[in-house]
């Protein structure tokens, strides 16, 4: 070491002296401290995740469901649930009466490959698509095979239904078919500019879908040729939602569109948070819209609600991880407007539609990837972790239902049953009615939502992004 250094040395090391003999050069090192200490302070404050959104104006621009929502059907009737979420705004809000345990198993569907989605229901009859690209369709009354049908070799997506024909697209290879459902006969197939994993939605003579090419698409169902494409912000993986003519969907670059049916025109696009230091939320939840609101999970831990007209943020609200999880929106003569959804952190939420606080939190049982769904007063979550479905009280959040399998989206309803999805399985569950023959079945384990086929053996060391 030259003199000169260890000088230098010396004097940062007591710096009494350096300010006794270089005075000038202290001050100006101070400074240069003071300064690259708040450049980093902005820097950070600029790249750290970011506080939730709390828009009073947007808030308060809320359309609240009627006073006199007409109340559930007396008597169990039965209702399709022909396309995922189970209407076009995908509420995932079946306001059926009597569905709830103890249950009893009417019948067990079990198959090889993995059911990352869940069935449809049409006319009797169930409709899915497992994730090695196999259709098929179950009568609904005996779980019998009524006919298969290899549409690829990679899906995860539900089919939606529409005067006995069902549209179904596909990841490897990248299209979209349309069967006819009574037959599974193949009726036409389009091919597309990317993998395609975004549940379709019918509307008249008009099949919507998303792409992950990045485009939204509109085709005509009778020839699958291509009516309109719009370009996004990027790869779309979520299923739209429609309300009022619009289709409100959210992509991978972090923004929730809104585009008009008819001609597919841009109408507003939104950002999102982001998790911060430079990243972007990405969007693989499908959107509900109820409310005059839009409400999403993200990739960045929070949920969204936009306003439905103009894209304005009125609120999110943060949980302790990613929200792949389709989020289910219901008003309820014991609960006022509420979202509910699940998070990768292992809970289920209950916020208030409005301003997005936390009506309640209960733990999963494990982490939440699938969409939730309501039938009547109970969600249904399932959680990766241990596999399994749970089912809590709307009001209070309190477990009523346990069953033993369960890993995405699980559970969809015909009005008179459940049908719960397994790993590789559908089951169906059938409520025990008081004073019933077989009301002595509400004793046993499957009755009370205790049993049920164990998870496959094949498992997943994570989760694919499988949420909407």
């Amino acid at each position: 070491m030259t003199s000169s250094l260890r000088r230098a040395v010396h004097l940062l090391l007591h710096p009494r002296e350096l300010w006794r003999t270089h005075r000038g050069v202290a001050i100006g090192l101070i400074a240069g401290l003071v300064l690259a200490i708040a450049g980093i302070a902005v820097a950070y404050e600029l790249l750290k995740r970011p506080a939730d959104v709390h828009n009073q104006a947007a808030i308060e621009q809320f359309e609240p469901p009627p006073k006199s929502s007409p109340p559930p059907p007396s008597k169990p009737t039965t209702v399709n649930w022909p396309m995922f979420g189970l209407n076009p705004a995908r509420t995932k809000y079946l306001p059926a009466s009597g569905i709830k345990p103890p249950y009893r198993l009417v019948w067990h569907y079990a198959g090889r490959p993995l059911l990352e989605f869940p069935p449809i229901y049409a006319n009797g009859r169930l409709y899915a698509v497992d994730n090695s690209g196999n259709a098929f369709a179950l009568d609904a009354e005996t779980g019998k095979v009524l006919w298969e049908r290899r549409i690829g070799h990679l899906n995860a997506s539900s089919p939606a239904y529409s005067h006995e024909r069902l549209y179904i697209v596909n990841l490897v290879p990248g299209h979209i078919v349309k069967l006819d459902a009574k037959t599974g006969k193949l009726l036409w197939k389009r091919s597309l500019p990317g993998r395609a994993e975004s549940s379709p939605l019918v509307l008249g003579d008009t099949v919507y879908f998303g792409c992950e090419n990045g485009q939204l698409f509109a085709l005509s169902t009778s020839t699958g040729k291509v009516r309109w494409a719009t370009t996004l912000g990027g790869p779309v993986k979520s299923a739209p939602a429609y309300r009022h003519g619009v289709l409100y969907v959210g992509d991978y670059g972090g923004y929730m569109n809104a585009v008009r049916a008819s001609d597919g025109k841009l109408l507003w696009q939104s950002g999102s948070l982001g998790p911060g230091f430079g990243g972007s939320g990405e969007f693989y939840s499908t959107p509900a819209v109820a409310y005059g609101r839009v409400y999403a999970g993200n990739n960045d831990g929070r949920v969204y609600s936009y306003d439905q007209s103009d894209g304005a943020l009125a609120w999110t609200h943060s949980t302790g991880n990613w929200v792949y999880s389709g989020v289910a929106v219901a008003s309820t003569p014991s609960l006022p407007p509420t979202v509910y959804v699940g998070s990768f952190d292992g809970n289920l939420y209950a916020l208030n539609a409005q301003n997005g606080e936390t009506r309640w939190q209960v733990p999963a049982g494990g982490q939440v990837v699938g969409s939730v769904s309501i039938v009547g007063n109970i969600v249904y979550a399932a959680e990766f972790t241990n596999k399994t479905t749970e089912g809590f009280d709307l009001k209070t959040g309190k477990k009523v239902f346990h069953y033993k399998t369960g890993t995405y989206t699980p559970v969809i309803s015909d009005g008179r049953r459940i049908y719960l999805v397994g790993y590789s399985s559908i089951n169906a569950l059938e409520p025990v009615r008081p004073g019933s023959k077989r009301a002595n079945a509400a004793s046993s384990p499957m009755a009370k939502g205790g049993g049920g086929q164990k998870p496959a053996a094949r498992r997943r060391p994570a989760p694919r992004a499988r949420g909407h």
